[in-house]
């Protein structure tokens, strides 16, 4: 199931990447050649700027290619190291369930009752904010993932 996950999730990310990228080469294009800049493209490459970031994170979390200062780590024997990531990975979960998942999901709620848009795209910024949510259940199940396969993960 990991395999899949990161190979969805790596696709998603370059897809919005090279988005990105046209995006910004058409906003460069049109403001200094044409001397007309185009107001979608700004906004455009904002939201998926927002989005990859965001992915980004659940990807690099899923890759524990994160940020981590692991002192006592290195320290501990291999039944003792299990027991730390273990607790460590109990701990991620309760942050993106409370933070990202019902936090997100409220902020997601909120824009969605308000029925608020993009100035330029006129999309709803419930589907901008969507992202917070979706990373952090992504993010926990890869944090499921080592729990339940902890030899997987140990170095």
């Amino acid at each position: 199931m990991k395999k899949s996950l990161d190979r969805i999730l790596g696709v998603l990310l370059v897809t919005l990447m090279t988005i990105m990228v046209v995006a910004v080469l058409w906003q460069v294009f049109s403001r200094y050649v044409m001397q007309s800049p185009s107001s979608v493209t700004e906004e455009l490459a904002r939201y998926l700027l927002i989005w990859i970031g965001i992915l980004g994170a659940a990807y690099a979390a899923g890759q524990q290619d994160h940020l981590a200062i692991n002192l006592l780590e290195e320290k501990l024997d291999k039944k003792n190291r299990k027991k730390l990531r273990i607790g460590i990975d109990v701990l991620i979960i309760f942050f993106c369930v409370t933070v990202l998942v019902i936090g997100g999901g409220n902020l997601v709620y909120v824009n969605y009752e308000l029925g608020q848009s993009s100035a330029a795209l006129e999309i709803p910024l419930y589907i901008v904010y969507m992202v917070i949510p979706l990373s952090g259940f992504l993010i926990i199940t890869y944090k499921i993932n080592e729990i339940m396969n902890p030899e997987k993960y140990l170095v």
